[in-house]
C-alpha cells in the first residue's frame, strides 16, 4: 500500500491543529479557574530567548497553511499575526483548518517532485515536494506545536501526551 502526499500532509496537519484547539480551550478554562491573567500564558516562554506561546501558535499555523498551499501550488493565505487573546488564536487555528480542508487530494497528490520555494530574508530555500514535507514542513510544524504545548504544561496546565496526540 502506498501513502499519498495529500494523506501525509493535510489530514495530519488538520488533526494536530484540532488537538491544539482543544489544548487552547483547556488553557482558557485553566486561566479562569486559577485566576491567571491570560497574558501570562500568552506571553509565556520556556527560555528567555525563545518565542512566546502566542508566536508559537502563529508559526505553527503559518507552517501548516504554508505546507498545504505550497504542495497544492496555490498562494499561501496571509494572516496578520496580531492575535492578542486565546479567542483570537482559536480563530486563527480555525481559519487554518478551513483553508487546509479546502484543498483537494488531486491538488497535492503527485507533488513529490514539485519545486517548493520558501522566501527568507537572506535567500530563498528550495526543495522538492517530498523532502519539503518530510524534512522541513512537518518537523517545523511539530516543533512549534510541541513548544506551545510545553509552555502551557510548564505553566501548570494539566495536559498530557493524549491531549497532544488527541483521541483516535
Amino acid at each position: 500500500m502506498t501513502i499519498s502526499m495529500y494523506q501525509a500532509s493535510v489530514p495530519v496537519l488538520v488533526r494536530m491543529l484540532g488537538n491544539l484547539s482543544a489544548i487552547l480551550k483547556k488553557a482558557v478554562a485553566y486561566a479562569e479557574a486559577k485566576k491567571i491573567e491570560p497574558r501570562v500564558l500568552l506571553d509565556g516562554r520556556l527560555a528567555p530567548d525563545m518565542l512566546s506561546f502566542t508566536r508559537q501558535i502563529q508559526i505553527a499555523t503559518d507552517s501548516a497553511k504554508g505546507c498545504g498551499a505550497r504542495l497544492a501550488a496555490v498562494d499561501v493565505p496571509k494572516f496578520e499575526d496580531n492575535e492578542a487573546s486565546f479567542e483570537e488564536l482559536q480563530a486563527r487555528v480555525a481559519k487554518t483548518i478551513a483553508f487546509l480542508n479546502s484543498l483537494r487530494p488531486e491538488q497535492i497528490d503527485g507533488s513529490e517532485d514539485r519545486e517548493v520555494t520558501i522566501p527568507t530574508r537572506d535567500q530563498p530555500m528550495q526543495f522538492k515536494g517530498l523532502p519539503y514535507l518530510l524534512n522541513f514542513a512537518l518537523p517545523n510544524f511539530y516543533f512549534h506545536v510541541t513548544t506551545a504545548y510545553a509552555i502551557l504544561r510548564h505553566n501548570g496546565l494539566d495536559i498530557g501526551k493524549m491531549d497532544y496526540l488527541g483521541a483516535r
